[in-house]
């Protein structure tokens, strides 16, 4: 014999429970939710005009930035400006220093010929007189090669016949060397011109030519 249950509503309170809690909870959230959800408001055309200008301003176009990171550029190297100013002064008193040894060699096979003998077995000096035009006449230099003729004899001898360097026994207005190739007397002044004029020609192919030389060079 089975029991029928007298008291209903008892029964649907003991239910009611775990279904109204759930009830509850889902129209709290259908509360919240529902304002998150609605459209909102459309922003006037100034709004939406700053907020397009703050986000070109402010945010960062990765795109951009990529190329600046990883673009090849190639890279030119300058020189250093005081760098070549040292080596250029460098050079420079390189140059000067160079030219006051040449100086100084001749001032001494001046002063060398000028004072005595030049050595045992040595061509006798010049004692006869003259002038350098007089001389280059004489040794059939042209006229019009005396000017050439003048700055390198006033180089190496500064017009003077009897001048000798002491070390390597080179003698004469244009510095034979050696003393003893210069045909008749290497002290002789027409001799030493007569000679030297050969050898301007020889080697340089005129006296212009040798002028060049011994300007770009100190020596010829």
């Amino acid at each position: 014999m089975s029991v029928v249950n007298a008291n209903p509503v008892s029964r649907w309170s003991r239910l009611r429970g775990p279904f109204a809690g759930v009830a509850v909870a889902g129209f709290l959230s259908a509360a919240v939710v529902a304002p998150l959800a609605m459209p909102s408001a459309p922003a006037d055309a100034e709004t939406m005009a700053f907020q397009q200008r703050i986000h070109q301003e402010f945010v960062p176009n990765t795109t951009e930035e990529a190329d600046l990171v990883f673009t090849d550029v190639g890279v030119v190297e300058l020189p250093d400006p005081e760098e070549v100013r040292k080596k250029q002064e460098a050079k420079e008193a390189a140059q000067a220093q160079k030219e006051a040894e040449e100086a100084a060699a001749r001032a001494a096979e001046e002063n060398a010929g000028t004072s005595g003998d030049a050595g045992v077995g040595a061509p006798p000096k010049y004692t006869g007189g003259g002038s350098p035009a007089e001389w280059m006449a004489a040794a059939g230099i042209a006229e019009a090669d005396w000017g050439y003729v003048d700055y390198i004899a006033s180089k190496e001898s500064g017009w003077n016949p009897n001048a000798t360097n002491a070390s390597s026994g080179a003698c004469g207005l244009i510095q034979a060397l050696p003393c003893s190739k210069v045909p008749g007397s290497g002290y002789d002044p027409v001799d030493n011109l007569r000679w030297a004029s050969g050898y301007a020609t020889g080697r340089y192919g005129s006296w212009a030519q040798a002028y060049a030389f011994w300007t770009a060079n100190h020596w010829w």
